[in-house]
Order: C-alpha cells, then sequence, then structure tokens
C-alpha cells in the first residue's frame, strides 16, 4: 500500500474518532488523532491479522497501553473490517460493546482489555515472552501515551523485557507532548525518553508520527533487530488533522458540540480533497 492511499485511511479513521467521540458526548479525541497514522500503518501495513479470523493462532497481537485513546482503535478496527463503521456512533452508550477502554471479550480484533495507565505493556511484554517461550513466530505491539510513562510500572515492564531480549516486541510511544494537565514536561518530564529506553536494553528509533516514510522505516528496522526489544518515539501532534484540537491540552478527554463536529468534520472533509 502506498502513502497516498495510507493517508486516505487514516483520514477515514480520524473521521470515524470524531464521529464515535461526538456521538458519545464523552471520550478522548485529541490522543486518538495523534496515533491515527500508527494505527493505520499498523492494523493496513504492518501486523499479520484476518478481520475474517479475529482470533488467528499466528496473529501479530497489539495491546492499546494507552486505553482512553480507544476510540482511534475502534475506528481503525471498524475501517479495518473487524466490525461495521456505523457502530461506531454506538461508543460508549448503554448496551454497546464499545465502551470508553477496550474490551477483550466483546470486541473483535482486541487482544487485551486495558485502560489503567501502565499496566498495558506488561501485558505485552508477557505475550512476547510467551511467544518467544513456545518458539512461534508472531510479533507484539503496544502503544503507550507519553504522560503513561510517568507510570513505575511502565519501567519494571521495560527492564524485564529488556533483560529477556524479547526483540519480538515493539514498544511505540506517542509523544503528542500532552497529557491531561498539561504538558508532559512540566507535569513530571519523562524526558529523555529514548535515553531511558536505551537504558534498559531497547533498540530506539525517533521518527515523525505523522511520515509514512519514516513510520514504514522503524517498523522495517524493529522487525530486522535482533537480540533486543524496540522502542519507537513517535513525535506527533495532539488532534492532528482537527484545526481547533490541534496542540490543545483541552481536547484530551473532551467531546466536541455539534457545531465544533461540523468545523472538525469539514477540516477532514478538506484534506480529503487535498489527496484526490
Amino acid at each position: 500500500m502506498n502513502n497516498l492511499e495510507l493517508k486516505k485511511i487514516a483520514n477515514k479513521v480520524r473521521k470515524g474518532i470524531v464521529t464515535a467521540v461526538h456521538s458519545a458526548k464523552a471520550g478522548h479525541p485529541g490522543g486518538s488523532l495523534s496515533a491515527a497514522d500508527i494505527y493505520t500503518y499498523l492494523y493496513f501495513e504492518e501486523m499479520n491479522i484476518d478481520p475474517e479470523n479475529p482470533d488467528m493462532e499466528g496473529r501479530d497481537r497489539f495491546v492499546l497501553s494507552k486505553g482512553h485513546t480507544a476510540p482511534g482503535l475502534y475506528s481503525t478496527l471498524a475501517n479495518r473490517g473487524f466490525f461495521p463503521v456505523e457502530d461506531l456512533t454506538t461508543l460508549r452508550k448503554l448496551g454497546s460493546y464499545l465502551q470508553g477502554h477496550p474490551c477483550m471479550q466483546h470486541i473483535p480484533g482486541v487482544d487485551m482489555s486495558s485502560g489503567s495507565l501502565g499496566q498495558g505493556i506488561s501485558a505485552a511484554v508477557g505475550m512476547a515472552l510467551s511467544g518467544k517461550m513456545d518458539k512461534k513466530g508472531y510479533r507484539v505491539y503496544t502503544l503507550l501515551g507519553d504522560g503513561e510513562l510517568e507510570e513505575g510500572q511502565v519501567w519494571e515492564a521495560a527492564m524485564f523485557a529488556g533483560h529477556r531480549k524479547l526483540d519480538n516486541l515493539t514498544v511505540i510511544v506517542d509523544n503528542n507532548g500532552l497529557q491531561i494537565d498539561g504538558p508532559v514536561a512540566e507535569v513530571c518530564s519523562p524526558y529523555p525518553i529514548d535515553k531511558k529506553f536505551e537504558a534498559f536494553n531497547f533498540h530506539v528509533i525517533n521518527i515523525d508520527a505523522h511520515d509514512f516514510d519514516a513510520i514504514r522505516a522503524a517498523f522495517k528496522e524493529a522487525r530486522e533487530t535482533k537480540g533486543m526489544p524496540t522502542a519507537i518515539i513517535a513525535h506527533s501532534l495532539k488532534g492532528k488533522g482537527v484545526s481547533f484540537m490541534e496542540g490543545s491540552v483541552d481536547w484530551h478527554g473532551k467531546a466536541p458540540n455539534d457545531k465544533e463536529y461540523e468545523v472538525a468534520m469539514a477540516d477532514l472533509d478538506k484534506i480529503d480533497a487535498e489527496l484526490e
């Protein structure tokens, strides 16, 4: 799949995110939008998965460690064919299988329930260890928020992964610089993120999270790295694609009203037009 096709899909994913959160009148659009290009590349290009057989034994695994950005994962899964795109409007509704955090028991394509920050990477490390012990060929991917790095459990998992040389594990950090309380550098700085992962025996790659050439090269490098896990530090823009959400901490966990929804969709429609 070429970059133009990926960009078009990523914009569909962003439209699904905005539509779902608007419909729910709650949710986390900012960090979902910043990771949309990463989600798109993983599910449409990188991972060995089958929407017709979500529990395929040899599939690659993905764990959304920053589980509150479920709208991004849900929109990606829907556009990939795991369930109907129309169901995105049921986000957080009573009786819907698409609740505020991913649930592996009810959502096709979700490999691990998540939401408590720091726990997702630990589950991913366990999956990667299991693959090594069982001599399976699948790879494991997990997406963390940069604010999530303030959780000590993240570094316990990283220490273990590096020690066990889990080269079938790729950790992606969505480094958009903002968390619920403000800039991560001011709340409790995790910087330098790359040096910290290096200290835990990770191979580290820094990329622009919105450049598909860089994304493609990073995942290729991760696959080819042997004897140590890889951490991809994806430098992103919170709220990417929606003018009034970009770079704003206000949209970490807030839904657009009807007027804001119209503006957001117009922004994304403009991107569609530019990609034609």
